[in-house]
């Protein structure tokens, strides 16, 4: 074998090059960066190249660089579906030839030169379709405001780009991934995958669930835009604190959101079927009493008006029931987990003079995005506690927690619901 060395400005650049030198039957050895663009000058990559000793280059002519670099994707996307039909052609053909023969004669084959020859028709077919992959990563790096990542981190990469986390933030991650991970890890997509997840678990704040002290008592009032599910998960979380968990509580309901008829039968219904006691309030003075009134319970949920985030004169009379009361109130801004990211900043924003204790995510099956999720608290670093999964009253509410968040946001909501169903039953 004969080793050649070529280089261009781009891996494509340098592939082209060296087949058309080489000719197609060259065997790709590797491909690197050597020299990394700067204002001044171009990035310059090489490409190592074998060629059997007995095979002559196809041209002896000296070639010139690529002048348009649009025309490389062209040729990659030829490579590659030449590629495919290789691979095709070479099952199809394994396959008449096993037809063919008999038995003994095709456990031959198979165990011997004919699977070898194969194997190795493969091998260099993935190598070359790795290399594709790599120039298209390459030709792609203005998307990604030329942010240094190795080919091999392509696949984390997109996952947590169409997750729809922030530029920023990815940015960030992204390069902290870079620089910490051991290089024995950086070969395999699987093991790079895996540190990610491990990195983006440390970075996202959760509120345990833990049982209350004896004695103890709670009071949790849920804030947020209209729409959001703020009543449904008051009737869940009512289940899950006094029928569900191992160590049941008392709990009690109070309702502001006397504006909408239709929410306030919805949770005398709910409380009715669970009896637990309910009280509806309409100014501060109604407030304390009813206050007074439950407690006797160890947890008391309040239930709140939906208020667009502009409404600033809905939020401000919240504000003064919360001013208004001896005890201490844990607010939980609710969200919907298919709000766009600077919806989820603006809301924040607009909510946070409350003095926000905790986030609550809803609609999990309605959105295939969760970055957004993930790129909210790691700005505002504020901890998540509950997600809420779907529709039903009251199994659809989980515990928060970085590794539901996570592979959600990696993997896809619809892995984890399935683990859930089965977890449930």
């Amino acid at each position: 074998m004969k080793f050649h060395t070529f280089s261009g400005e781009t891996p494509a650049e340098a592939l082209k090059i060296a087949q058309l030198e080489c000719g197609e039957n060259a065997l790709v050895i590797s491909t690197k960066q050597i020299k990394k663009k700067t204002i001044n000058s171009a990035s310059l990559y090489e490409v190592v190249v074998a060629i059997d000793e007995n095979q002559k280059p196809k041209s002896t002519k000296p070639v010139q660089p690529q002048q348009n670099r649009h025309q490389s994707s062209d040729d990659v996307l030829f490579s590659l579906s030449e590629a495919a039909k290789q691979i095709t052609q070479i099952a199809q053909a394994t396959s008449e030839n096993s037809d063919r023969m008999s038995v003994p004669n095709a456990q031959k084959v198979a165990n011997n030169e004919g699977l070898g020859d194969i194997k190795n028709e493969i091998t260099k077919l993935a190598d070359k379709i790795k290399l594709i992959q790599e120039m298209f990563w390459e030709e792609k790096a203005h998307h990604r405001n030329n942010l240094a990542i190795p080919s091999e981190f392509s696949e984390i990469y997109k996952l947590a780009k169409f997750s729809g986390m922030g530029e920023d933030h990815l940015e960030n991650i992204m390069n902290l991934t870079l620089e910490h991970m051991p290089s024995r890890m950086k070969n395999s997509s699987e093991t790079i995958k895996r540190y990610f997840q491990v990195l983006l678990r440390k970075l996202i704040p959760v509120r345990m669930e833990t049982e209350m002290p004896k004695g103890s008592k709670r009071i949790m009032m849920f804030v947020g835009p209209t729409g959001v599910g703020k009543t449904t998960t008051i009737a869940k979380l009512a289940a899950r604190y006094s029928y569900i968990q191992e160590k049941r509580s008392k709990v009690g309901i109070i309702t502001l959101d006397t504006y909408r008829i239709g929410a306030v039968e919805q949770l005398f219904q709910y409380a009715k079927m669970m009896r637990l006691p309910i009280e509806d309030v309409v100014d501060t003075d109604d407030f304390n009493k009813a206050l007074t009134s439950l407690g006797h319970c160890d947890v008391v949920l309040i239930d709140t008006v939906g208020s667009s985030q502009y409404d600033k004169d809905k939020l401000l009379k919240l504000n003064k029931f919360i001013q208004s009361s001896n005890y201490q109130i844990d607010v939980n801004l609710v969200l919907s987990a298919g709000t766009k990211l600077e919806d989820l900043k603006e809301i924040y924003k607009n909510f946070s003079f409350l003095d926000i204790d905790t986030l609550i995510f809803t609609k999990f099956d309605e959105t295939k995005v969760f970055g957004t999720i993930f790129s909210l608290i790691y700005d505002i670093d504020k901890p998540v506690s509950y997600f809420s999964i779907g529709q039903e009253v009251p199994d659809d509410i989980v515990a928060a927690s970085s590794d539901f968040l996570v592979e959600c946001i990696l993997d896809g909501f619809e892995k984890k619901r399935g683990e859930h169903g089965k977890s449930s039953k």
